[in-house]
């Protein structure tokens, strides 16, 4: 009896051992190649070849991507035993590990996206019971929160109801990001690294500036990323009023989640046969005043916050001549009845709009 334990320690040490030394040189051999040798895995090749032509080009693989003993042990069974996928496909784990590697280089926007509402957590998403009680949960959540989950929501939330109360099945992501940054950035794209790129010369975009490379929608269903100037931008209106909607590429990414829905049944626009309306859904497209700007005119990019924006324009373009963010609107108060996207000097001056007060000093003359 003794002996077969002998051996089977022995046996279990070299196994050990095997695997510690060939994941270690593996390593090596990797890093060697500056990613080169990762392309030998044919499912690799197309990342690598746009990882080398990208502003990363010169990183290492590992600099992002982390591979423990059981991802790489992983790895070769699949290689060995399981069917060899076409390409690579990131999971939830592999995403949040990348995370604290964005982290180490883009500290300023990592922290400015974490500020806002865009690092909503699993928790603050999926068990919020306001939403939970009026809409119930479904996979196409996931299109926007959750992007890289694998499984459904039945695999994530119960009870399936809207009754509740609900509690994630994977405790673990209670407090995880369900908009990774690889949600809007595609990593493995062609082009130049952003310090090497002008920058355009106002925020306040119609046409809209050149779009960084790596704004990208990641699409869960085609597990592709989807480029924000190959991006449709809707055709919305204001009741039968077809809207100036700016032609900024950019929005294409925000339209993506933040999109507008066809007419209710019952509702005017129903029976007048209008088409999709501005601010049905979560869309936030301006009208009224500021028709025509684009999200990004007035929003911060990677903490979604607008409190800076209106010193790009006003008070020098306020017909009333006051200061605007003392306006009665929801930049003012949350509980203002009057919504920033959607304001309109009739709103507020409901007997008439009076002539502008504008001297031409303050008109630009």
């Amino acid at each position: 009896m003794r002996p077969k334990l002998i051996f089977s320690a022995i046996a279990a040490f070299t196994v050990a051992g095997l695997a510690l030394i060939g994941t270690w040189g593996s390593t090596l051999y990797y890093a060697a190649g500056h990613g080169s040798n990762c392309a030998n895995c044919h499912e690799m090749g197309d990342s690598v070849s746009r990882m080398h032509a990208s502003p990363h080009g010169n990183a290492q693989c590992a600099d992002c991507h982390e591979a423990t003993i059981g991802d790489k042990l992983r790895h070769v069974r699949v290689h060995i035993f399981g069917s060899r996928p076409d390409g690579v496909r990131l999971r939830e784990a592999d995403v949040r590990k990348m995370m604290t590697r964005c982290q180490s280089c883009h500290q300023h926007e990592y922290a400015s996206w974490h500020a806002g509402p865009h690092s909503a957590t699993y928790s603050a998403i999926f068990t919020d019971a306001k939403h939970n009680t009026s809409r119930r949960l479904m996979d196409d959540c996931f299109r926007c929160h959750g992007m890289y989950f694998n499984g459904g929501v039945r695999d994530l939330i119960q009870p399936q109801n809207t009754t509740g109360p609900w509690h994630l099945t994977q405790p673990a992501l209670a407090n995880e990001p369900t908009i990774p940054c690889q949600s809007c950035h595609w990593i493995h794209r062609e082009g130049q690294p952003q310090m090497n790129q002008s920058k355009p010369d106002s925020r306040i975009s119609v046409s809209g500036p050149a779009v960084r490379d790596s704004l990208a929608f990641y699409d869960r269903r085609e597990e592709l990323h989807f480029r924000a100037a190959a991006l449709p931008i809707p055709e919305l209106y204001d009741g039968p009023h077809k809207l100036k909607i700016s032609s900024d590429p950019r929005q294409g990414v925000c339209y993506q989640c933040h999109a507008p829905r066809p007419p209710d049944t019952n509702s005017i626009a129903a029976a007048a046969a209008w088409k999709a309306q501005a601010g049905s859904g979560d869309d936030r497209t301006p009208i009224g005043v500021h028709e025509g700007l684009s999200c990004v005119a007035c929003h911060n990019g990677h903490n979604e916050s607008a409190r800076a924006s209106c010193a790009n324009c006003h008070p020098a373009l306020s017909n009333c001549g006051r200061d605007v963010e003392e306006m009665d609107t929801t930049f003012a108060s949350a509980r203002s009845p009057h919504n920033i996207h959607w304001v309109k000097c009739a709103d507020c001056h409901e007997h008439g709009i009076p002539k502008s007060r504008r001297t031409p000093l303050s008109q630009g003359e």
